[in-house]
């Protein structure tokens, strides 16, 4: 297949602003970045309807059994590792369901692996390696858009049917045109040139946290604007997780914490116990019965005779 020439891309042209950075002092270079970054936020509201469809892709794999692969490589396979490792303690979500593929294996997170990108067969036989199927969903990350790697493995995903989602920072870019969802938020020439780590990857995390964030409450899992599916696996969380109790049921913190000893720090279900005034299981029933809903499972206990 025939790549668009690297030169051509708007993310490894020249940035007028910072022709002379070398000649620049720390202030006037730092002003630079700065006026270049404030740039990412407009261009990514550009997207928001793609990003919104991307949403609703994610959403209906996962309520279906689904999972959530990102792929990418290098600066862009760290993002979706970034993300993907976040969502077990933010929504106590099983580390299957939303999962970083990257080029050249976890030995690249930290060092690149040279030639690992430059494969469309390894970005395929990475996601066979997952056990990818035709309920997933794929998120190929590439600021240029063109990445073999990455063009791989949507080509896969697609080739069996599972949902596709695209990335980049480049119009009409190769992945675009593989992906049922193409995201492309052109942020413009990097302060160094080709430096797509800047820019582009500040864009990429932004809208990886929202595709991520939106699903994830869509799916019951924040009450009002709290994450009551936080897991407590530290004392920072345990701290958090009381606090919340407490902020929701308008308990004391000693009671919230009492509370949540019954239900080994399980959020959900310590709101509904205190709100609906029922026991451990009863609530635990009504959240099920609720889609893992707090709101819902209140009004389910309370009719079902709760306090």
């Amino acid at each position: 297949m025939r790549m668009n020439k690297l030169s051509a891309l708007i993310t490894e042209m020249r940035n007028e602003h910072s022709t002379n950075i070398d000649m620049m002092t720390t202030s006037e270079i730092l002003n630079v970045i700065h006026e270049e970054d404030r740039k990412v936020a407009n261009k990514i509201q550009a997207v928001l309807p793609q990003v919104e469809m991307a949403v609703d892709s994610i959403y209906h794999a996962l309520k279906n059994g689904g999972r959530l692969f990102y792929v990418g490589a290098g600066t862009s396979g760290r993002l979706g590792i970034l993300d993907a490792v976040e969502c077990p303690p933010t929504f106590s979500t099983p580390p299957e369901l939303v999962q970083a593929v990257i080029a050249g294996g976890t030995g690249a997170i930290e060092k690149a692996v040279e030639g690992a990108e430059d494969s469309e067969y390894l970005g395929e036989q990475d996601l066979k390696k997952r056990g990818l199927i035709e309920i997933d969903v794929v998120v190929g990350i590439a600021a240029s858009g063109r990445t073999p790697y990455v063009v791989g493995a949507l080509r896969y995903a697609k080739s069996i049917g599972a949902s596709t989602i695209s990335l980049s920072s480049n119009k009409n870019a190769v992945i675009s045109k593989i992906a049922d969802v193409p995201i492309e938020v052109i942020t413009g020439p990097e302060v160094i040139t080709g430096s797509t780590r800047m820019k582009a990857a500040t864009a990429h995390k932004l809208i990886l946290n929202m595709l991520t964030t939106t699903t994830m409450i869509k799916l019951g899992k924040v009450y009002e604007n709290l994450m009551v599916d936080v897991k407590v696996s530290n004392e920072k969380l345990k701290e958090r997780a009381i606090t919340i109790v407490s902020f929701i049921t308008g308990v004391s913190h000693e009671k919230a914490s009492d509370i949540l000893k019954i239900t080994d720090n399980e959020v959900k279900p310590a709101i509904v116990m205190i709100k609906a005034g029922v026991s451990l299981d009863e609530a635990k029933d009504a959240i099920q019965s609720a889609n893992g809903f707090v709101r819902k499972a209140v009004d389910i206990a309370l009719a079902k005779g709760g306090a």
